[in-house]
């Protein structure tokens, strides 16, 4: 019985270390089975923000440009 127990105990430890380690890369929108401790550089992280920053950038001003269109017409 505590053979049992034991076995259990060690394959619940292991899930949730290896649930928690798929959680984070899910949070951090990365790969599931990347590494989860790897530190992204701060040059990494600015194209990221600039490249995300431009694209709604760019979708407001398609937005401004179609209430536009729609006015003149």
């Amino acid at each position: 019985m505590t053979k049992q127990l034991k076995t259990i105990f060690i394959c619940l430890v292991i899930g949730i270390l290896i649930g928690m380690a798929l959680g984070v890369n899910i949070g951090r929108n990365k790969p599931l089975l990347s590494n989860p401790f790897a530190k992204e550089s701060l040059v990494d992280r600015a194209k990221a923000l600039g490249n995300e920053t431009l694209e709604q950038s760019g979708k407001a001003l398609e937005k401004t440009g179609q209430a536009l269109q729609d006015k003149a017409k």
